[in-house]
């Protein structure tokens, strides 16, 4: 292949492909609908991506990882974990940011329209507990792929409910679903800036959507929630200004900020 024949996306397995793995990893590719190259026992991963494809959903034993020429990214639930424990242990509560400022509660259905690396997710996963929802949008379909399969993989234990990946564009889906479905909606666009985070956050800025929330999407999620949209922003741009929404009190030692507006049919 030489560099116009390369495709943008495709599905490969580790460098020691079992027949179990090989048939795993030729499954998820049908149903995404990418190529499946597939790759000789101790075949470096470099030459492919020089040939074959821009980047690669490589399936290991251990799970499955994003790569590019730039790097490589694996899901790991991160802070998530450690949010999650201190949530358990009793240490945070309703201080954690997106617990405090989306008044999460035991059986709420929460819509992550940003689903990304799927922190979040799990937060809310873990307060709404197992009476409860969350569903998890990703337009990227290379970062649905890793996360969705981290997500079904991850040890929630009996106090959490299941984050429900989907592959789909947040407007669309919004678009579908009846007024009043999820009591919470939730947006984490991405920040015009880049700030400094772990390091899985370079590989999601160089495959994640950068649409900016557009006033028309949240009139749609203010339609779907119930009580709330919440929307995580960077204070160092005006982002959430743009969109009319103010600021809620927070850090000043933090660069995030967050806001909320009411559901069309709320009077909160």
């Amino acid at each position: 292949m030489n560099e116009r024949s390369r495709v943008p996306l495709a599905v490969t397995t580790s460098g020691k492909p079992e027949d179990t793995l090989v048939a795993r990893a030729r499954e998820a590719a049908r149903q995404w609908g990418l190529p499946f190259i597939p790759r000789r026992r101790k075949q470096p991963i470099g030459p492919m991506l020089e040939s074959a494809a821009e980047a690669f959903i490589v399936f290991e034993h251990e799970g499955v990882s994003l790569w590019d020429k730039e790097g490589s990214f694996s899901f790991n639930p991160g802070m998530a974990h450690l949010r999650r424990l201190r949530i358990l242990s009793g240490q945070l509560g309703g201080d954690d940011a997106l617990v405090r400022v989306a008044e999460l509660r035991a059986g709420d259905h929460f819509l992550d329209c940003t689903l990304g690396l799927g922190q979040d997710a799990l937060v809310a996963a873990l307060v709404v507990g197992p009476s409860g929802r969350v569903v998890g949008l990703e337009t990227s379909l290379a970062l649905h792929a890793v996360v969705s399969e981290g997500l079904n993989a991850y040890d929630y234990g009996p106090d959490s409910c299941r984050v429900e990946a989907v592959h789909a564009d947040a407007h669309s889906y919004l678009r579908s679903l009846p007024s009043g479905s999820f009591d919470i909606v939730f947006f984490d666009p991405m920040f015009e800036k880049p700030k400094k985070s772990q390091p899985a956050f370079e590989m999601l800025r160089r495959f994640a959507e950068h649409a900016p929330l557009t006033p028309e999407t949240l009139e749609e999620a203010r339609r779907v929630a119930r009580r709330w949209v919440v929307v995580k922003g960077s204070k160092y741009s005006d982002d959430l200004k743009k969109l009319g929404i103010e600021a809620e009190p927070g850090s000043r030692y933090t660069s995030v900020i967050w806001g909320r507006v009411p559901a069309a049919a709320s009077t909160a």
